[in-house]
């Protein structure tokens, strides 16, 4: 089973689940901000990808946090910022055969899905 994560808006996941329409591989999609961030499932996809790479230090939510927060960030408070504020997930996250990515390149997918 394949299942991507992410959120609607984000261009990104746009391209990924067009590359997989495209390629006719079955998926289910999870938004975070319409269907939920739960902490089990943050905590699993922490431990296969690791926490600096899930964070999305270029997005604008991680911009407005205060510079406390950006100098004083751990594995536990960066999980917490995600699960309030999803969009600081890198995206998309991809669960093949349950392997985790994450990102999107046309190039990966091709060697994920051969």
């Amino acid at each position: 089973m394949t299942k991507l994560f992410g959120i609607s808006n984000c261009d990104t996941i746009k391209k990924a689940k067009k590359w997989l329409e495209q390629n006719d591989i079955s998926f289910t999609y999870h938004d975070y901000r319409k269907d939920g961030l739960e902490a089990g499932w943050l905590a699993e996809t922490e431990a296969a990808l690791g926490w600096e790479s899930l964070l999305n230090k270029r997005g604008t939510t991680f911009r407005q946090l205060t510079d406390e927060q950006k100098n004083n960030l751990n594995k536990d408070n960066a999980l917490g910022l995600m699960l309030e504020y999803p969009a600081m997930i890198k995206r998309p996250v991809l669960i093949h055969n349950g392997n985790y990515y994450l990102g999107f390149k046309p190039a990966q997918y091709e060697e994920i899905f051969a």
